[in-house]
């Protein structure tokens, strides 16, 4: 199997992605597929959610897909945002108003421990399976660095001092949450 559909029209995701699984495997995503539907995202936890999106390319498109679920969880507020991370300051799905209600947050707070979980779910010949990453680290004072997206410049990875906004693609492509899960589905694929 060498090529794969990746539920998701979300670019930085599609990006980050094929920089792991290329060139052994092909990677399209669902506009390269003209899927424009808006897939519900109803499931109360990250692995609900991936599933929800992967079944659905599968039962419409019968193909090998796969969809993923991210959630930054926060310590101090008892793991929230968590699964509606994307949707934290309203339906908009806002990056910036998502991060200020965040930081508003956990202003009052010395425990800043978070960490990013992303969970994929690949459909293969119907069937589910799991992969999961997870990166701990830190939630920033404020933003720090213009790269990567979402909740990127307020998270600092454990072991450095810079936001993953700040320490570039390359870097959050080996460490980060989903480049870890992603790296779990390709070492999966590759013992096919």
């Amino acid at each position: 199997m060498q090529q794969l559909v990746f539920a998701t029209n979300n670019n930085h995701k599609l990006e980050e992605v094929r920089a792991i699984l290329t060139p052994r495997f092909t990677v399209k995503s669902l506009s390269e597929m003209s899927c424009f539907d808006e897939i519900p995202e109803t499931a109360d936890t990250l692995e609900g959610n991936a599933l929800l999106k992967a079944t659905y390319i599968f039962d419409k498109y019968k193909v090998n897909c796969f969809a993923d679920d991210t959630g930054l969880e926060v310590e101090a507020l008892h793991g929230a945002p968590g699964v509606y991370s994307a949707r934290y300051a309203g339906e908009e799905n806002n990056a910036d108003k998502n991060m200020q209600k965040l930081l508003l947050a956990t202003a009052q707070t010395n425990n800043r421990k978070a960490r990013f979980r992303t969970v994929i779910a690949l459909i293969l010949n119907g069937k589910p399976i799991y992969f999961e990453g997870i990166v701990g680290g830190s939630i920033a004072l404020q933003p720090l660095g213009e790269s990567g997206f979402g909740y990127d410049p307020i998270f600092i990875p454990d072991g450095f001092s810079l936001s993953f906004a700040q320490l570039g693609e390359d870097i959050k492509n080996k460490i980060s949450h989903r480049a870890q899960a992603v790296s779990k589905l390709a070492h999966f694929l590759r013992g096919l």
